[in-house]
């Protein structure tokens, strides 16, 4: 009989028969005590059938259906015809249910398995050998068995599933076909997802990891978890969501949201930006804080604490940080949070965060407050994703750091080691500003930012314009960009850019060089008197 003339699937399946083998045993007991209390036969293998047992409830071991023991140290023990078969029969399929009784093959209604801890056990940092001792064989084939057959089984992977079997058990005696569809896809979304994990991980085990000529796979799998879902995405009518990988880097993704309203599509990408950037700055080297709108910072700044840093960061560009978003790279203190509720701002995110700031925090309740219990390490690697029309961009994730001993002093001037100090800050920070970007930075604070402009003169004039109206903001007789270091992103291809820079008041600037016209900016340089170093290192953020 071929697929095409299957009987139609029966609408509801009563439960006769329950195979169970799960890792997480949580809920376990009850499952098996509700299934049991209606009448449900219950097989199940090793250490789930030892804990059903010892429960008291009736269980039969599944090595009394297949006649084989487990074996080599539980690798083979489901990977069976008396199992498969039961799982993958078609019920009303005269050929399928002859070869059942043939065989002596009993069909199995519901399957309840949940896999080996491959994820969980690589993010705990496990080794080669039991990172793969945790890939599950045996759970993936009855699970993708049970969701093939979704006419007459009904395949759970998680509690939540088995909590929904249970209440159409109790409420109608069975399960019904659109719930064993929807069992299904989340089946396979969990063997899809628990594959790219262990394909994902496998690749980064074996593949060349370099900038440049990385061997990439020949397929890539995403793998994720869904953590929640949004009201919409970048617009009322655009559907979001937010998934996590199997072993995510700390950061917004994983954070804890402490208070506030539900996080939007456009606060986790904003707060994903402030994050990224404050981690920048090493937490033993001092407190650091960044204010970001729009993906882009306004306001960046060092401080002897997050107070000053933050206040510091605040000059830069006040009005634009109006309803921004806040990250800090120490525990936030209450200090600093009575500082940061004086203006309306979306989402703060720490590393952690002191009760007296909480409570600051909490007459302010729409303010949402993230605690990350770290911050993710900016040299580890890893990848980035963008989509694309039909497909996506992968590229390693810049983790790319600038050092003084990095730097080719082109200029007849030398910087100063204030200069200097600036020059590595203010690049830095450009390399989380969107191209073209410019960044003005003087004592360990931005002075002004030019981001996402066509040309790049346009960016050092935007960075300008931000340092002059800062300044007057701050009542002061000159634009924060004097005696400035300037940050450009990638190479000045004309003079123009830098010579703006350097009306603005920069007296130093650092760009990866690069460009044909480089004896031509240089000489610019040096007829201005500034110190001027390449990189040779672009930091481009689309």
């Amino acid at each position: 009989m071929s697929p095409a003339a299957f009987p139609p699937a029966p609408d509801l399946v009563p439960i006769c028969r329950a195979l169970i083998s799960v890792t997480d045993k949580t809920g376990l007991i009850d499952t098996a005590r509700t299934l049991a209390a209606a009448g449900v036969e219950i097989l199940s293998t090793g250490g789930t059938r030892a804990a059903i047992a010892a429960a008291g409830l009736p269980v039969i071991d599944v090595a009394e259906v297949t006649g084989y023991p487990e074996m080599m140290d539980g690798r083979v023990k489901t990977l069976h015809p008396a199992v498969h078969g039961a799982l993958l029969g078609v019920r009303a399929a005269p050929d399928h249910a002859r070869a059942m009784v043939d065989h002596g093959i009993v069909g199995v209604d519901l399957l309840y398995v949940n896999l080996y801890p491959f994820e969980a056990t690589v993010a705990g940092g496990g080794d080669f050998d039991a990172c793969v001792e945790n890939i599950d064989i045996g759970g993936p084939a009855m699970i993708r068995s049970a969701a093939k057959n979704h006419a007459y089984v009904a395949v759970c992977t998680a509690p939540a599933d088995v909590d929904e079997v249970l209440a159409a058990l109790g409420a109608a005696g069975g399960t019904s076909l659109a719930l064993r569809r929807d069992l299904a896809a989340r089946a396979f979304a969990r063997t899809a997802a628990y594959d790219g994990a262990i394909a994902g991980w496998f690749a980064g085990q074996t593949a060349r990891r370099a900038t440049r000529g990385a061997s990439w796979p020949e397929r890539k799998a995403i793998a994720g978890q869904l953590k929640q879902t949004m009201r919409y995405g970048e617009n009322p009518h655009q559907a979001a969501a937010l998934y996590v990988f199997p072993s995510p880097r700390p950061g917004v993704a994983t954070a804890r949201q402490i208070q506030g309203k539900e996080l939007s599509y456009n606060n986790i990408n904003d707060t994903d930006a402030a994050v990224e950037l404050v981690a920048e700055f090493d937490a033993g080297d001092g407190a650091a804080v960044a204010i970001i709108k729009h993906a882009n910072p306004c306001g960046v700044a060092l401080g002897e604490d997050l107070k000053s840093a933050y206040l510091r960061a605040l000059r830069c560009d006040p009005v634009s940080a109006f309803g921004g978003i806040v990250a800090l790279n120490h525990r936030l203190d209450a200090a600093a949070a009575r500082e940061i509720v004086k203006i309306f701002t979306e989402v703060v995110i720490a590393p952690e965060a002191d009760e007296e700031a909480i409570a600051v925090f909490r007459r302010r309740k729409d303010l949402r407050l993230l605690l990350t219990g770290g911050l993710p390490n900016p040299r580890a690697g890893g990848e980035t994703f963008k989509s694309v029309a039909g497909g996506f961009l992968v590229q390693g994730r810049d983790d790319a750091r600038v050092t003084a001993a990095d730097l080719k002093i082109v200029t007849r001037r030398a910087p100063t080691a204030a200069e200097l100090r600036d020059m590595l800050f203010a690049f830095t920070v450009a390399k989380h500003v969107k191209s073209n970007a410019i960044v003005f930075a003087r004592d360990g604070q931005t002075a002004g930012v030019g981001a996402g402009q066509m040309n790049r003169r346009d960016s050092a004039r935007l960075a300008a314009l931000r340092a002059g109206e800062a300044a007057e903001t701050a009542g002061l007789p000159h634009s924060l960009a004097r005696g400035s270091a300037c940050a450009s992103d990638a190479f000045f291809p004309f003079p123009d850019g830098l010579l703006q820079a350097i009306e603005a008041g920069a007296t130093a600037v650092i760009q990866p060089g690069g460009s044909i016209r480089d004896d031509e900016v240089t000489a610019a340089a040096d007829a201005a008197g500034i110190t001027m170093a390449f990189t040779g290192t672009r930091v481009f953020r689309h």
